[in-house]
């Protein structure tokens, strides 16, 4: 039996694609919608859509080298000639749908992975490669456009596999011909050759809907803000600060999920010369409303966690002390209602009026009543680290 086609029959290698990216696609289509409707109420329930999400993923991932190399293969190969070349409207739409199902076989399972790279956390895929790519930066804006494209790229499979299978029943029960099964056991049979122009055409409807999808997807948005520099606040202390960023990072299903909290003020009184032994203070006024977290951003807000529909704000309150290695913020955080004893240990760098500061500290989230459901770390860690970045200014 040869690997290689025929101009009237699909050799064992075609076939074996076709039915492999075919088992692939469909399931990792059945885990996805199966996956969206699972419950997440719980530590075991977020766990168990996790899970789902993870294979629906990896095999979306092992899709698209599936597909990639059916499609290569086919493009080096002769196509079997239609079976019916004289009903031309026919073959032609049956063409087009054909490489409608190419096109989709890349373009779904590779936004889906660009959606995965741009964002830090939920269901990693099972892949010793798969959780980054390439030049996909880590941005909320790039996630959003992908998953947009991904949305509806799905659609657009998922009708042309409908479509592709009515055909193949069309054939086999209504026409009673050998379409099916020169797919199956490579029957011969046919003459001429197919249409090409259906390629370009379907080539064409997915660019053009995939324009339109990223321009609904990202017109009027307001860009994705990262380590961003705070909104100065009028205070009362000696130092204002310029730009800055606060970000912190936790362990979610074993992978590193990194956020940031845009939005804060600081108010700050400092010097170089203690006095009784204090250099300074400061009061951070954090806005957790604005809380990015990956893709569990909506989760991380949620009551389970930080609660910020309750506890929109947070406050961190300390006195600046001299330390070994520099400087220290020794106070208190205020967080979702309780208050917790927090030293943040920083270096200083100082020239021209202008502090340049580097800190960071680790929290458990148990302290503040976070994921109280989850009590293990197998899908969220308790050690959460919190870094610190700052430049101010001290007026001449």
């Amino acid at each position: 039996m040869s690997t290689r086609n025929t101009p009237q029959s699909y050799g064992s290698a075609a076939r074996l694609l076709h039915w492999l990216t075919a088992a692939l696609i469909l399931t990792a289509i059945g885990l996805g919608l199966y996956a969206e409707d699972m419950p997440a109420d719980t530590s075991a329930a977020v766990a168990a859509k996790a899970l789902v999400y993870s294979l629906h993923k990896t095999l979306g991932v092992a899709a698209f080298f599936t597909a990639l190399a059916r499609i290569l293969w086919a493009l080096t190969q002769p196509h079997p000639a239609p079976l019916h070349p004289e009903r031309r409207l026919e073959t032609w739409i049956a063409t087009l749908i054909h490489w409608s199902l190419y096109v989709a076989m890349i373009a779904m399972p590779l936004s889906g992975w660009v959606h995965h790279a741009a964002l830090d956390g939920f269901a990693p895929i099972f892949w010793p490669f798969g959780q980054g790519l390439p030049f996909v930066p880590k941005s909320q804006g790039v996630a959003e456009a992908a998953g947009a494209l991904h949305g509806l790229f799905s659609k657009l499979l998922i009708g042309s596999v409908l479509l592709h299978v009515a055909g193949a029943l069309k054939h086999a029960l209504i026409d009673r011909d050998h379409t099916l099964s020169r797919m199956l056991r490579g029957t011969s049979a046919g003459k001429g050759s197919a249409p090409r122009a259906p390629a370009f055409a379907a080539g064409l409807v997915y660019a053009a809907v995939g324009t339109l999808a990223l321009i609904f997807a990202t017109g009027g948005d307001e860009p994705a803000r990262a380590a961003i520099a705070p909104t100065p606040a009028a205070t009362a202390g000696n130092w204002q600060v310029q730009s800055g960023s606060l970000g912190f990072t936790v362990r979610q299903m074993g992978a590193e999920v990194s956020g940031q909290l845009p939005d804060w003020h600081a108010t700050i009184t400092f010097d170089e010369t203690p006095v009784n032994g204090v250099n300074g203070h400061v009061t951070v006024a954090i806005d957790l409303t604005k809380l990015t977290l990956g893709s569990v951003t909506d989760q991380a807000k949620g009551p389970e966690f930080f609660d910020t529909a309750t506890h929109p704000t947070a406050t961190f309150d300390a006195d600046i002390l001299p330390a070994d290695t520099g400087y220290e913020a020794k106070g208190t955080l205020t967080l979702r209602g309780a208050t917790v004893p927090v030293t943040l240990p920083f270096t200083l760098t100082t020239a021209d009026n202008t502090a340049t500061m580097t800190g960071a500290t680790t929290l458990d989230r148990r302290a503040f009543g976070m994921g109280a459901s989850y009590g293990d770390e197998a899908t969220v860690g308790f050690v959460v680290e919190v870094t610190a970045t700052l430049t101010a200014r001290r007026p001449e």
